[in-house]
């Protein structure tokens, strides 16, 4: 195709109406213009009211805004699946359908992806905020510099783990493309097995600064596609769908592992393990013998080999998840990014 923008922004819809026009407000003001927005609605209850809001925005825009409807609910993966094959931008931007796009966040990936060689992902820093986008409450920098990661089994087991949260994520679509599949359907992850199967072909770039705002407390909407069936149950995140999601990032790592032979499994495995603070907190609100139970089943996935696995869940256990949740945080403000835990490939300046 001629005349290809350089990114595409990709937006997966299902539901949520209400926080849309604030999500294409903050995309379309951006002082970079070589760009298109691509919406993809899944199916949802909500279709007439975001089909409503896309179509005025399409009309208005001097921006391209495409909006496009699934004939059928393809769950996350496949509706990421989708994006990938319908956007015409030699990047795709993911951007979850609730969260908000900070100014200058395309002109620093643009930046990025001329300024540096064969670049297949960005990497981005994100904040988290509760209710106004002036209240941010937990800011994600993995480094406190701009970091060059160059193509192999380092960069793809230090990226992996910090490419689940979707929002601000950017591939390059024709690598992505070419590794298409539905294999992973139903593990929420189809973009942790691109960013494998790219990096290992492919460099990625740190940006430090943030690019996106993710909003807390949204409602989750997984477990309504076929794919997803049985696996996530709509509006709560259970002890057994969390369990699944866990195993999903370890099958997708030993896969690539296996199919690309390239060693990732065990460095994956670790960088997870040490920072599965998250992971176990989700459930932490448990009563405790459902908590035990799931931080067993976690334990049995191989986490309970490392170090860290353990004291994440014994924090957890005396101080419980909220005062937990303080410390992190004013650790994290006081570094001004997230610590170094155990051996992390940090890449290089250039």
């Amino acid at each position: 195709m001629t005349n290809r923008p350089l990114i595409t922004v990709c937006i997966p819809a299902y539901n949520r109406a209400h926080v849309l026009e604030a999500l294409l407000d903050s995309i379309l003001c951006q002082s970079f213009d070589d760009f298109e927005v691509l919406i993809c609605e899944d199916g949802s209850p909500e279709r007439e009211a975001i089909r409503s809001i896309a179509r005025r925005y399409a009309e208005s825009s001097i921006i391209p805004v495409r909006y496009q409807e699934n004939v059928r609910n393809l769950g996350y993966d496949g509706n990421l699946r989708n994006l990938i094959e319908q956007a015409n931008g030699q990047y795709c931007f993911f951007m979850g359908n609730d969260d908000l796009m900070c100014p200058g966040a395309l002109s620093k990936v643009a930046s990025a992806v001329s300024r540096y060689e064969e670049v297949g992902v960005v990497l981005r820093t994100y904040a988290a905020f509760d209710g106004e986008p002036e209240n941010v409450v937990q800011t994600f920098r993995y480094f406190d510099r701009e970091l060059f990661f160059p193509a192999g089994s380092r960069t793809i087991s230090t990226i992996y783990r910090r490419a689940v949260v979707i929002p601000g994520l950017v591939i390059h679509r024709d690598a992505a493309r070419s590794w298409s599949t539905d294999r992973f359907d139903g593990t929420l992850l189809y973009q942790l097995y691109l960013v494998a199967n790219i990096l290992a072909d492919m460099n990625a770039v740190y940006l430090p600064d943030v690019t996106v705002l993710y909003r807390n407390g949204g409602t989750p909407d997984f477990g309504n596609s076929a794919a997803e069936r049985n696996k996530f149950q709509p509006k709560e995140q259970t002890p057994e769908s969390s369990v699944h999601f866990m195993k999903g990032m370890l099958e997708i790592a030993r896969f690539v592992e296996q199919q690309r032979r390239i060693p990732i499994y065990n460095f994956i495995l670790r960088d997870i393990a040490n920072y599965c603070y998250p992971i176990l907190a989700i459930q932490a609100q448990r009563p405790l013998p459902v908590f035990l139970n799931y931080a067993v089943s976690l334990g049995r996935l191989g986490f309970a080999r490392h170090p860290m696995f353990h004291l994440w869940f014994l924090a957890l256990l005396l101080l419980g998840s909220r005062r937990s949740a303080i410390i992190i945080c004013w650790i994290k403000e006081k570094l001004g990014r997230t610590p170094t835990i155990g051996t992390v490939y940090q890449g290089e300046v250039r």
